[in-house]
């Protein structure tokens, strides 16, 4: 256990702290490398971790490079000035849109794609507003924190979300009904929360006056109305596929690819930028870690979550629901959410309780926000803001997102319970 979680813990480290430029997928790799190496894991615990990580991994790219052609045809600035537009200078209607705008994008395209693709998006239209420095913090917490606590809806609205479903075989269809009402409660608590956390930094009236018009910030008229027709007709191929119990990288690469296709024959993006820009070291990052994590399950880890689980399991569900997710939460936040959905996922196995694993996946999207590590979303998120002159510290996000998510996470939780 000791050089399992050696290993572990400097790996992490290392994917925090990103000396010299050190690439997170780059660290991960030599953490799983090293761990083979010593033996913590073996070359069939690789192969294992890659059969659970291939669908996520594949789907990621996919949803990413879908989020980066409609960035470049203008999708999501449109979407960001029409938001600020229709909220008629009102500062807290532009907060509370600006939320809503952020749910949308995390359930549609990930979360990490909200923290990729809309944080720049909504920085730079807020520093056109002339927004004071505290105002603009405030809507870049409240966006951060919504790109996780709204990733809940679909399979593929979180990595945790697929590596789970698949883990457990839950089909897309069944697993949307379940998690379609603990994603409607979170985005209201979590905008409400966020509005009373947040309201003393919140302007009454902002000069929307500074912005150009929404239709201004379509690079390809045809493309742009066509991809609200794909976006429509790809959601709906999800439900159909899931009938055929097909991967769902099938359709988020696949679809991918045949956008990036008639993008690229519409003249609307050059596909080499695109390729080029992609975040294939988030393929690396998972495939490392996941398997740096699993010499964690070989070292018994999971065997002593396993005897903590069955206790609540036969606590009745309320309990066992609750307890499961703020486990799930505070490991995230301790040791991020990628490796602890594995190590959860994996304990919860022999325990016939379905309704676990989601409240595993709520617990690992919404536990993250209490420390800046706790997610790859939002460890994106912060580099993005850092390259973009905005520094949010360790102590400022720790304490916001310590008073912000335990609150939500219960609520969540029990809407849960009420929903089975």
């Amino acid at each position: 256990m000791i050089v399992a979680s050696l290993i572990f813990i400097v790996t992490l480290i290392f994917v925090i702290w990103q000396p010299k430029n050190l690439q997170i997928g780059t660290t991960a790799v030599i953490g799983a490398i090293v761990a083979l190496v010593l033996g913590v894991v073996s070359f069939d615990d690789v192969l294992v971790v890659s059969s659970i990580v291939w669908d996520a991994t594949l789907a990621f790219i996919g949803i990413i490079i879908l989020s980066m052609v409609l960035d470049e045809i203008g999708f999501f600035e449109w979407c960001a000035l029409k938001m600020a537009k229709i909220s008629n200078g009102s500062g807290i209607k532009m907060f509370v849109y600006s939320i809503l705008l952020g749910a949308f994008v995390s359930a549609l395209f990930a979360n990490d794609g909200a923290a990729l693709i809309l944080t720049p998006i909504l920085l730079a239209k807020m520093r056109i507003l002339k927004l004071n420095p505290k105002t603009i913090v405030a809507f870049l917490l409240a966006g951060g924190f919504i790109s996780d606590s709204a990733s809940l809806p679909f399979v593929f609205s979180n990595l945790t979300n697929i590596v789970t479903a698949n883990y457990f075989s839950i089909g897309f269809v069944e697993y949307f009904f379940n998690m379609i009402i603990p994603f409607i409660v979170s985005v209201i608590v979590s905008t409400i929360f966020l509005y009373v956390l947040l309201k003393k930094d919140i302007p009454t009236i902002v000069d929307i006056t500074l912005l150009k018009e929404p239709r201004t910030a379509i690079k390809n008229e045809k493309m742009f109305y066509f991809s609200w027709v794909f976006l429509g007709f790809l959601l709906s191929v999800y439900f159909i596929g899931d009938a055929f119990d097909l991967p769902i990288s099938i359709f988020a690469l696949g679809g991918a690819i045949i956008f990036l296709i008639i993008a690229t024959l519409q003249k609307a993006v050059e596909p080499k930028h695109i390729i080029k820009e992609a975040p294939w070291q988030v393929v690396w990052f998972s495939i490392g870690l996941y398997i740096v994590v699993y010499g964690l399950k070989n070292a018994g880890l999971t065997d002593y979550l396993t005897i903590i689980l069955k206790d609540l399991a036969l606590r009745g569900d309320t309990i066992a629901i609750i307890g499961t997710g703020f486990i799930s939460a505070f490991l995230s936040a301790i040791m991020n959410n990628m490796p602890t959905v594995m190590i959860m996922d994996i304990a919860l196995k022999d325990i016939p309780n379905e309704a676990l694993a989601y409240a595993n996946i709520i617990g690992c999207n919404l536990g993250p926000k209490m420390t800046p590590f706790g997610s790859l979303a939002t460890l994106l998120w912060l580099h993005v803001l850092v390259k973009k002159g905005v520094k949010i510290g360790f102590w400022e996000y720790s304490k916001f997102g310590l008073i912000i998510t335990p609150p939500v996470l219960f609520v969540v939780l029990f809407a849960l319970v009420v929903g089975q």
